[in-house]
């Protein structure tokens, strides 16, 4: 059997290869119990994968099945499929199936050329919404690259193989084994490289080295080899984006530059906080904590004033100076500046805390009109979250998100909490409830009530009540149809009701019509008619007829009594 009509697991039916990974083959395939259409990622298994990786892979797949955001794909299910070679050999093949995207790859984009910077930014920018997400869950998705982000039609993000990556790391014993697994070393973090604990910042990294890539085209580090390339994150610095690709900002630059750093306590901490940096840079403006870093190095190094003109030319600064050439200069400066620095600093301070103390007693807080709280406004509509976050001058942002619990259009939840502390005009996101997963109710007729409503059950519907209806035809017991009719689009948890046949068929009264018209009438409940004639009489009309109006069994004889003098 070739794979592209494979049944894996005894349920999904692979269409056709549609993609292949460093590690695993993607097929899109039919989930024949749900009857959908799904995507199968097979691993090539190798004498490495053992079953310590296959219980890693399955621990990590379970952890990303719960997780549920617009950006993220979604993960239905994993195992292993068991299967007999030619030889006879028994074969295990760890799988995971996830939701079918309808898109390309980023990959595929960026070899076309650079991508747009604004598509770049909005790319980017909805990659670090979901990783912003799963790191809140604890998950490190360790293998972010072009190949696993998709893109749709529409521009919608999803970023794929949560799981993956980490089965794979943990079973990696060196750099050059690791770019076999992973594909590709050109989206390490140096602290991969090296070998080290990983956390959140190995994602913001990759994050980095993606935006590069589809700014200008290329990745920052190329070489024939996964551990050349790893010794050039270890040890080189990139260049700026500008350099290759003249349409993009100087405020990009630095983002990008600042994600880049080696050092991983100096990039960004969180991908919330490059996300911010990155849509400021992609507004046109300059990212307020790239400025103000600016700021307190120019005055920290007695800086001429002059030669930082605006913020294209301190962001280009900010690019240009290395940390070797800032620790030069910091050994070559007078001790003088660094005299008057800690004078004015000191001057500031005092002056900051007399103006506290003094608005303490006397009036509002210094800091009212600074920050402002943002509200509680889960379990409300989205209308009403996004006017009383507006009139608190903070930005409302929708995002819709599966539940199974919240009713859909609900809110869920928002991002910052309520209670926290923020700045005006900041970002608020406020998930609100798509529902639970959408379905369509599944065919039932003429289906036993018993495989109707396992048929429910199976597509995550929940069976209600079977209603009996007369049937001419359906035996006692089998489907009529069902409410929702077949087809109906539903979520997940609503209730599915029966239309069954009781097995019987409602006689009429047909006394007095025509006996063509009776006969016509009976007929259509598959009854068995016998016509007697009545030659006393000329009316063509029935005058009798055997059994009497009401319920009886189906394809029962009924005997007609007519005048036909």
């Amino acid at each position: 059997m070739t794979d592209g009509s494979r049944l894996v697991a005894g349920r999904y039916r692979l269409a056709g290869l549609v993609g292949r990974g460093g590690m695993t083959d993607v097929y899109s395939a039919t989930d024949e119990r749900l009857h959908r259409t799904v995507a199968v990622k097979l691993l090539r298994t190798t004498p490495k994968t053992d079953a310590h990786f296959r219980l890693v892979f399955r621990e990590e797949a379970q952890r990303a099945s719960r997780m549920s955001h617009p950006a993220i794909a979604r993960v239905y299910d994993s195992g292993d499929d068991v299967t007999t070679d030619a030889a006879g050999v028994e074969r295990v093949t760890p799988y995971i199936v996830t939701e079918f995207v309808d898109g390309r790859s980023l990959r595929e984009i960026i070899a076309e050329g650079p991508v747009a910077p604004d598509d770049a930014v909005h790319i980017a920018s909805q990659l670090l919404t979901a990783l912003e997400y799963s790191h809140r869950a604890l998950l490190v998705h360790r293998d972010v690259t072009p190949g696993n982000i998709m893109v749709t039609g529409d521009g919608t993000v999803k970023v794929m193989d949560f799981g993956i990556s980490r089965a794979a790391s943990d079973s990696a014993a060196t750099v050059a084994q690791a770019g076999t697994i992973l594909g590709s070393a050109r989206y390490f973090s140096p602290e991969q490289a090296r070998g080290e604990t990983i956390d959140a910042r190995t994602d913001l990294y990759s994050t980095g080295v993606v935006l590069f890539e589809m700014l200008t085209g290329r990745a920052p580090f190329r070489a024939d080899r996964p551990a050349a390339v790893a010794y050039q994150h270890l040890s080189e610095e990139p260049v700026v984006p500008s350099s290759i690709n003249g349409r993009i900002s100087p405020a990009l630059d630095a983002v990008v530059l600042h994600a880049l750093n080696k050092d991983r306590t100096r990039r960004y901490q969180t991908a919330a906080e490059f996300r911010v940096d990155l849509e400021t840079a992609g507004a046109g403006d300059v990212p307020p904590g790239l400025l103000s870093a600016i700021d307190a190095e120019s005055a920290l190094y007695a800086m001429d004033p002059e030669a930082v003109s605006g913020p294209e030319a301190a962001l280009r600064r900010l690019a240009a100076v290395d940390d070797d050439e800032r620790v030069i200069r910091t050994q070559t400066r007078p001790p003088v500046a660094w005299v008057w620095a800690g004078i004015a600093l000191l001057t500031t301070l005092l002056l900051a805390i007399g103006i506290w103390v003094v608005n303490i007693e006397s009036g509002p807080s210094i800091s009212t009109g600074l920050s402002v709280t943002v509200p509680d406004v889960a379990g409300g509509t989205y209308d009403e979250a996004a006017a009383e976050l507006t009139a608190l001058e903070l930005q409302p942002l929708r995002l819709p998100q599966e539940s199974d619990t919240v009713p859909e259009g609900t809110i869920i939840s928002t991002e910052p909490g309520p209670g926290i502390r923020v700045s005006p005009q900041e970002q608020v996101t406020v998930y609100v409830s798509l529902g639970q997963d959408p379905t369509t109710v599944p065919l039932l007729e003429q289906t036993t009530e018993a495989e109707a409503v396992t048929a429910i059950e199976d597509r995550g519907l929940v069976y209600g009540e079977s209603i009996p209806e007369y049937s001419p035809s359906l035996p006692a017991g089998t489907v009529i149809r069902s409410e929702p009719e077949a087809n109906a689009g539903v979520r997940e948890g609503d209730t599915v009701n029966l239309i069954v046949s009781n097995g019987l068929v409602e006689v009429p009264s047909v006394v007095g019509q025509p006996i063509t018209t009776a006969t016509t009438t009976l007929t259509a409940l598959l009854l068995t008619i016998e016509p007697e004639p009545d030659y006393g009489c000329d009316t063509g009309e029935v005058t009798a007829q055997s059994l009497p109006a009401g319920e009886h069994p189906q394809a029962s004889e009924i005997t007609l009594t007519y005048c036909a003098g």
